[in-house]
């Protein structure tokens, strides 16, 4: 069992944009009603079917939302980040969770009472607007994940996943580098592809010239080139 130091629990959220402009005895009043919780790599935080009683923030670290098939194989729907929110819908919907949650790494969490939130929303309309923006954020990421899937190939899919972050500015660069935020299996899932196909995919765009793999760290020498790629 590790014993982590106390965190000001008041000051973090306080950096979360979903309460950014909450006056602080608003936030005094969230922080009350808000737990941390430590995760170890690979430590569950809740399992499908679990009861919810709140939504998580990530403090930092990386948390795999999944699925398990009936054979045991593993669907990643989400990897959630750093300030990073999850299970507000479910938390509103007043229904067990439909996936798994799991550290990737060593994880720092708070957890934010269902309570205290339906409090807030009563009391200000402005928090109410900032969780409906979030969630209809993910909802729109979610109707991406199924376009891609459905109309896009595996290589289109690679192709996007790279170049998401490359701000427009750089969309020029020569030698340009991305680093993969979590293991190739992990992302494979996340874009629906099995490990092996991502991986063959990852091969035959480094023949071409267009990307250098070098672990996690995936060098671009040419971001047009890549984009000209993915059509």
């Amino acid at each position: 069992m590790h014993t982590h130091p106390p965190v000001n629990v008041e000051a973090l959220l306080t950096h979360i944009p979903l309460f950014n402009g909450l006056a602080p005895e608003e936030i005094a009043r969230i922080a009350r009603a808000t737990r941390e919780v430590h995760a170890d790599k690979g430590e569950i935080l809740f399992h499908k079917g679990d009861p919810s009683s709140g939504f998580h923030l990530v403090v930092y670290g990386q948390i795999k939302l999944a699925f398990t098939s009936a054979q045991g194989g593993e669907k990643v729907v989400e990897i959630i980040g750093p300030s990073q929110s999850f299970g507000e819908a479910i938390m509103f919907m007043d229904k067990p969770y439909i996936v798994f949650a799991q550290a990737l790494t060593d994880s720092l969490l708070l957890h934010v009472s269902k309570n205290a939130v339906f409090d807030e929303l009563q009391r200000d309309p402005s928090f109410a607007r900032k969780m409906l923006a979030g969630m209809a954020m993910r909802l729109h990421q979610l109707m991406s994940d199924v376009e891609s899937y459905s109309l896009r190939s595996g290589k289109e899919r690679i192709i996007g996943y790279l170049l998401r972050d490359i701000p427009e500015e750089d969309f020029d660069a020569t030698n340009f580098a991305v680093t993969l935020s979590t293991s190739k299996g992990v992302i494979a899932s996340r874009l629906n592809l099995t490990q092996e196909h991502f991986s063959r995919i990852l091969h035959e765009l480094t023949e071409l010239g267009l990307i250098v793999v070098e672990g996690r760290k995936i060098h671009i020498p040419s971001v047009a080139r890549l984009r000209q790629h993915a059509g």
